[in-house]
């Protein structure tokens, strides 16, 4: 066991020392008065401990212990002992990660959570089979074939609903209002993770949001700019892109969205261990939205990739950053697979924006500081002047008044309403608007 276990490290260790110990070895030991290097018999030493501890583990622990749960653990130890987003992912965690990367995966099409020891569902996905079979929002899920729901944790339903195209799965549903629980013969499909949700805000702003950076985030934020451009025409003042608590994901999507808006400059510089890693990513010729203005909203929740789109837009003063201060994870993380053992997820280099500043446990501010709130409508008791004795009246139609007020109140979300930040980055655009008719028309 010893022998198999001294194997297994040996070569997750080995590239390691193939690309760095010779030479490291050699520079260190011209180095007067330089401490003794690690040399590879003293980390066959080392590895020879580790296989001692294990023994005495397995053999010994008061109570019995998998062997593959030990070594995954202390695979995991070494890795997540160098930083915060090290790790080793086994074979599930792998494939989860694949699953969100990619941003498809064969399914049902509903988004889902726990409540009660039931999955319930928070929304069903347009287009989908959960959807077409007429699954609402609210609905609890009681079975999924054979296999009742209480006692699963929600990653094991999410799991059975899950898996081949072209599969069936039945779900036994309970629904509010229905008496009798309801049944739902259901045939999986390839399912799209929305990464990019878009809407049109009082008539006049285009909202994207940005929820994660997988493999469909750029051609998500295609669609939507083109979906607004159709809906407002020359109404149209501006956007808001949102990457609030979007907690980043591929770094070619990041690169890709900034892409968008940019017309030239860089937009990213990511620096190894070693000066010839170092890479710059730079803007190629088009802008999507045409020179629209742009405000993004950014928060504690925004981290990695959404801060590379932020710090790009901010540096180059394409967009507005309006918001709090972002998460600050300043760096990249490679997944490297490792035979039929899951994969490494390793720390490989750092990033920079273009104007070369590292945003590693600092973050980007804001342009302008806006933390959220509650908005409450306060009632005003102000005398007005059509509340006075023989006021005035206005000459303008009652119809044309009400028409105006509707015009001025069109489409304003709930989310809007409720959402302070959102909020005041309409107010914003719709101040730049005005300000640029001004300039034109002087």
């Amino acid at each position: 066991m010893k022998r198999t276990i001294f194997a297994i490290l040996f070569f997750l260790v080995g590239f390691t020392l193939a690309v760095g110990l010779s030479s490291v070895t050699a520079q260190e030991q011209r180095t007067a008065g330089a401490k003794p290097v690690y040399g590879v018999s003293d980390t066959y030493r080392e590895l020879n401990l580790f296989g001692d501890v294990f023994d005495v583990v397995r053999g010994q622990y008061v109570d019995p212990v998998e062997d593959k749960k030990l070594i995954e653990n202390a695979l995991n130890g070494m890795l997540t002992s160098l930083d915060a987003h090290s790790a080793y992912l086994n074979e599930d965690d792998f494939e989860d990660m694949r699953v969100q990367t990619r941003g498809e995966f064969g399914g049902l099409g509903i988004e889902v959570t726990m409540e009660e020891g039931l999955v319930k569902v928070v929304s069903p996905i347009d287009d989908t089979p959960a959807a077409r079979a007429g699954m609402q929002a609210g609905d609890f899920v009681l079975q999924i074939d054979d296999t009742p729901i209480m006692g699963l944790k929600l990653n094991e339903a999410v799991d059975k609903m899950r898996g081949k195209v072209g599969t069936s799965v039945t779900l036994l549903v309970r629904r509010e209002g229905v008496n009798e629980p309801m049944t739902f013969k259901l045939v999986r499909d390839v399912i799209r993770i929305q990464s990019v949700k878009s809407r049109v805000e009082g008539g006049d702003v285009g909202y994207i949001r940005i929820t994660t950076f997988n493999q469909n985030t750029d051609e998500g934020l295609r669609r939507a700019v083109e979906d607004i451009r159709k809906k407002l025409g020359k109404n149209l003042v501006g956007y808001v892109l949102d990457l609030r608590n979007n907690p980043g994901g591929l770094l070619d999507q990041a690169i890709a969205v900034s892409d968008e808006f940019l017309e030239k400059g860089e937009i990213v510089s990511t620096r190894g261990r070693n000066e010839r890693d170092t890479k710059r990513d730079n803007a190629t010729p088009g802008d999507i939205t045409e020179g629209a203005p742009i405000v993004i909203l950014i928060n504690g929740g925004s981290a990695s990739a959404s801060e590379i789109v932020a710090g790009a837009m901010q540096d180059h003063k394409r967009a507005i950053l309006l918001g709090v201060q972002s998460f600050g994870k300043g760096s990249v993380q490679t997944v490297i697979p490792v035979s039929d053992h899951g994969a490494l997820r390793m720390t490989t280099a750092r990033y920079y924006t273009p104007s070369g500043r590292s945003i590693q446990a600092k973050g980007i501010t804001p342009d302008i500081k806006v933390e959220q709130a509650k908005i409450e409508e306060l009632t005003s008791k102000s005398i007005k002047e059509s509340d006075l004795n023989r006021a005035l009246k206005n000459p303008q139609s009652a119809e044309e008044a009400k028409e105006q007020s509707k015009a001025e109140n069109a489409a304003i979300s709930d989310e809007a309403k409720n959402d302070y930040q959102l909020s005041r980055a309409l107010d914003l655009l719709r101040g730049v608007n005005l300000y640029r008719q001004g300039k034109e028309q002087s």
